[in-house]
């Protein structure tokens, strides 16, 4: 993982589709493509491809020094290296693809730019003015925060849209759309004056002011888009400064006139005209529901609620399907072009964030969703959005925005295996490129290559197999194979001939991970990853399945099988996903652990798989599968977080870090049990969306006595400055901003700690001096095991 940014359930692999059965759990990985890597540098050339299956040159390919030619361990065909590579090259000369410990390059693409980055603000001006006040503020400062070079524009909406012509010097102009009405591409050109862009055919980055009828000028650019250092951020801030609620008058029984759908719809309109196939950010802020034009959520009239959880498993949402179509709709379009759809929503209400799902998943969007546009929560996360890689990072980085745009993978595998699909924040390119796609669709299937949109350090893709080949045919290509892990000297290329027989020791699986993306400077990066891994001897004898125990990774497993969880709930009853995991838990067990049949006291399971039970014991009781006390807006919120962030985040949303601290032991990690409780301790919970800072009721009573304040007490004074200092460390580099709370036992904000507890002790149990009663009828964890031994041990 600290190399490549791939970590996979299984780092063995069954040899066959009937043994991968057996193993229960999905073969997979979590892919995290733009992780850092410090070596090597981006290189300045185009990479090599296999003239036959378009793999990248990689260590695992065989080299023969004498000929001059390589061989793709994927379609095992032979190519010629380039004059330039071929004059150079020896065993002790490789170019850095070559290298064995270079299995993830980065080339920098010649002779091609994406242009500089497209930014466009659109405002929701229903606000209270407060709001309205503290969300102008925070736009102007995230100004200051863009590359000099970067376009940038201004959209407001609130009855109407207005598309701000920041070009325009002499005095505040926009081009109003009617809100109730829903607009083609090209009936906005028609009334913004302006026709699609063509790039020139040399690929160059687009010019950044106009000068001539080439220039981009009809095209928007000059106009609607301006270089934030050639007077486009000056003149945003100056209509900020202007900027005024919605002056359309609301009645007392109506909800604002909020047309967020058209609103959307007419900006990414304005940017798949001004700047088709170019990374671009739409960033939308929003404080209400959409309750005007196409996208609507609700009427305006509050008589009417909005949609609940229950309305929309009857089917009797009556807006959802029309406003899920067309936001999927959206969601295409930008993901066609290129473009990130951002989405930053602050009310005490929901606003439509479950149908507008789909336009923030499928481009690689950033979502964040608060109360109030005036909590850190929202102020901070949009700050991080623009955080720029140190000044000591590798070169080529130093100094620029993290993120990338226009992001998209292929993977390309050896011929045993299959891609079954990819669960993220990705949209399928229905690219079929070579046998390398199941029948068999997990997620985004049916595809070997997804549009990624925009990347950052922390998105990361579940990918997910499957074993395509029997036993016989694993054995056959891969004995054939079995060699492409090393480099060869002269003739080694005849190694691809021969007779086979048997299983060999030495055969090895490949997978390229290749992504290309635009940098925030400007230039073409393509990223290659190539892994490679052993097979698990045919067969179901104690040695492969001690191999197979001993390849288990049971954080990436909980997290791919989370990821699959998630993806079902969408289309599958809560109930039916429940009793999948339980089931596909009871199966791993009786498979790996060890035990006498029909003897629970004697089941063993191996430390490989120790801590798995409890993850799928708290994912079943996490808010990713209990929609009770949630909203959809806050649902859909939870997931789409989940199914972006890496191995580590992710885990922490399934199950929760908890620290205490006392004045009897350093801090130290403990359970997420209500005996960890304890009225002389102060515990942090981080569940990834908050932090909390929870004390005993004792210690709350000394610090409201002040004992804190004593010189005689400063020992009692550092413990409770020590949680909050760590608080402050797990949300530096978190995003978004977790909500941060600070409460005490028996406290009302003390829900937020106890909710994620295992309640191990109860109002029905007899010891409620072990800690904390919670008052539930949910079973515990040490219930919980005691059904999975008994059910595990069954004959």
């Amino acid at each position: 993982e600290e190399r490549d940014g791939v970590r996979l359930s299984w780092n063995v692999w069954p040899s066959s589709r009937l043994e991968a059965t057996r193993i229960v759990v999905p073969i997979g990985c979590l892919y995290t493509p733009l992780r850092p890597i410090m070596h090597p540098p981006p290189l300045g050339y185009d990479p090599i491809r296999c003239n036959g299956c378009g793999a990248l040159l990689n260590p695992y390919c065989q080299v023969d020094y004498r000929t001059k030619l390589w061989s793709c361990p994927f379609c095992l065909s032979r190519n010629h290296f380039p004059p330039h590579y071929a004059e150079n090259i020896t065993e002790t000369n490789l170019p850095a693809e070559l290298i064995p410990q270079f299995t993830t390059v980065e080339y920098e693409l010649q002779g091609r730019s994406g242009g500089s980055p497209v930014f466009i603000f659109c405002i929701d001006t229903c606000l209270p003015e407060n709001e309205l006040d503290e969300l102008k503020d925070s736009i102007q400062q995230t100004l200051n925060l863009l590359p000099e070079d970067a376009l940038v524009g201004l959209v407001t909406f609130g009855a109407h849209v207005n598309i701000h012509e920041i070009g325009f010097t002499e005095c505040s102009k926009c081009i109003a759309f009617r809100g109730s009405k829903e607009y083609s591409v090209q009936r906005v050109q028609e009334l913004l004056g302006i026709v699609p862009f063509r790039p020139s055919n040399n690929n160059n980055a687009m010019p950044q002011a106009p000068s001539s009828n080439n220039d981009g000028s009809d095209a928007g650019i000059g106009r609607y888009l301006l270089p934030v250092g050639d007077g486009g951020s000056f003149a945003i801030e100056g209509i900020l400064e202007e900027l005024q609620k919605d002056p359309w008058p609301i009645p007392n029984d109506q909800r604002a006139l909020r047309c967020t759908g058209t609103a959307i719809a007419v900006s990414l309109a304005l940017l798949e005209t001004a700047a088709p196939r170019r990374g671009a950010r739409l960033m939308i802020f929003v404080g209400g529901p959409a309750t005007s034009g196409p996208g609507l959520v609700v009427n305006k009239d509050r008589s009417e609620d909005l949609r609940s959880h229950t309305e929309i498993q009857n089917g009797k949402a009556t807006h959802l399907k029309s406003a899920c179509a067309f936001y999927n709709d959206l969601a295409e379009r930008a993901s066609h072009n290129s473009h990130i759809v951002d989405i930053f929503a602050c009310a005490l209400d929901q606003v439509g964030l479950y149908e507008m799902r789909s336009c923030v998943d499928r481009t690689g969007g950033q979502v964040v969703l608060g109360d109030s546009f005036t909590q850190s929560v929202f102020k901070e996360s949009l700050r991080r959005v623009f955080t720029r890689h140190p000044e000591d990072a590798s070169p080529g980085n130093a100094g620029h925005l993290e993120m990338g745009f226009a992001g998209s993978l292929e993977i390309i595998t050896s011929r045993d295996f299959k891609i079954a699909g990819a669960v993220g924040a990705c949209c399928s390119l229905k690219q079929k490129n070579g046998p390398y796609v199941s029948d068999t669709d997990i997620g985004q299937g049916g595809t070997n290559a997804w549009s990624l949109g925009g990347l950052n350090p922390n998105s990361t893709l579940a990918v997910y197999f499957e074993i395509s080949a029997s036993t016989n045919q694993q054995s056959a290509a891969n004995n054939s194979s079995k060699s492409g892990q090393h480099h060869m000297g002269g003739g080694g290329h005849d190694n691809f001939s021969g007779q086979v027989s048997g299983v060999s020791s030495g055969k090895r699986r490949y997978a390229q991970f290749i992504t290309q993306y635009t940098h925030a400077s400007g230039t073409v990066r393509l990223r290659s990853t190539t892994v490679c891994g052993p097979w698990a001897s045919p067969g179901d004898g104690p040695e492969t399945t001690a191999a197979l125990s001993r390849s288990f990774d049971q954080e990436a497993a909980a997290v791919l099988m989370a990821r699959i969880a998630v993806h079902r709930v969408d289309s599958e009853d809560v109930a039916d996903v429940l009793r999948w995991i339980d089931r596909s838990l009871i199966r791993l067990c009786a498979k790996f652990a060890d035990y006498v049949k029909d003897e629970p006291s004697s089941f063993r399971l191996p430390h490989e798989f120790g801590l798995y039970p409890q993850f799928m014991f708290h994912l079943r009781r996490s808010q990713f599968l209990q929609l009770f006390n949630s909203s959809p807006d806050e649902a859909a919120y939870y997931k789409m977080i989940l199914v972006r962030e890496n191995a580590m985040n992710s885990l922490v949303m399934i199950q929760p870090t908890l620290l205490s601290y006392s004045f009897n032991a350093p801090p130290s990690p403990v359970l997420l049990d209500a005996s960890s409780v304890r009225s002389d301790t102060i515990l942090l919970l981080d569940t990834f969306f908050y932090v909390i800072v929870f004390h005993g009721e004792t210690i709350a009573a000394w610090r409201d006595q002040g004992y804190q304040d004593r010189e005689e007490h400063a020992y009692f004074k550092q413990l409770l400055m020590q949680p909050l200092t760590d608080a402050t460390a797990i949300m530096d580099n978190r995003f978004p901003l977790p909500r941060y709370i600070v409460c005490d036992q028996h406290k009302s904000e003390a829900r937020f700690l106890i909710c994620k507890l295992n309640p191990s002790v109860t109002h029905n149990s007899t010891d409620i001096h072990a800690g904390q009663v919670i008052p539930t009828d949910d079973v515990s964890l040490n219930v919980f095991m005691e059904h999975l031994m008994k059910l595990s041990v069954e004959s």
